[in-house]
């Protein structure tokens, strides 16, 4: 697959994965998800779901360091920033032979590393974010796709990306 593929597959998953309505409750449900797939299949993973810039929920797996909320932090603030997955925004960034910095923005608080997911209201838009960290970026990604497409009943074949 080339970044071309990736950032098209990416744009039908963040289209495809939006809520009708997204509340604290489903908030709350979306992370248990996680947790409970990351527990099944013992990652050691961090999880966050903020909603616009409360956190809502957030469970560390055995396995996860202190980096690992540094690293969900610095993906959150692209989802939050750019209305795109963390991993869209840094196939973009390499596709261009850009760096966050050229954008103006400090390394040390936004990652351009897959794992962080828009939560998209249709009508509404963005109004928050999933993020998971601890595993290889595009297994991050391919982790919260899972966990939406499984909370909204998509399938999860034609959406998930393709192994490298």
């Amino acid at each position: 697959m080339t970044i071309e593929d990736d950032l098209s597959r990416i744009a039908e998953q963040e289209q495809a994965l939006s809520f009708d309505a997204f509340d604290l409750t489903t908030a709350w449900q979306l992370g248990k998800l996680l947790q409970e797939l990351g527990t099944e299949r013992g990652l050691g993973i961090a999880i966050d779901v903020t909603l616009h810039s409360m956190p809502v929920f957030y469970a560390a797996l055995p396995g996860v360091t202190p980096d690992n909320v540094n690293w969900v932090r610095r993906k959150r603030n692209m989802v939050l920033r750019y209305f795109r997955s963390s991993y869209a925004s840094g196939l973009k960034l390499r596709k261009d032979g850009k760096t966050v910095e050229d954008n103006g923005l400090d390394g040390a608080d936004y990652a351009p590393h897959g794992g962080s997911f828009p939560i998209n209201v249709k009508g509404t838009g963005c109004i928050g974010a999933v993020t998971v960290s601890g595993l290889p970026q595009r297994d991050d990604h391919n982790l919260v796709v899972e966990a939406l497409a499984l909370m909204l009943a998509k399938d999860l074949d034609t959406l998930r990306l393709s192994a490298l």
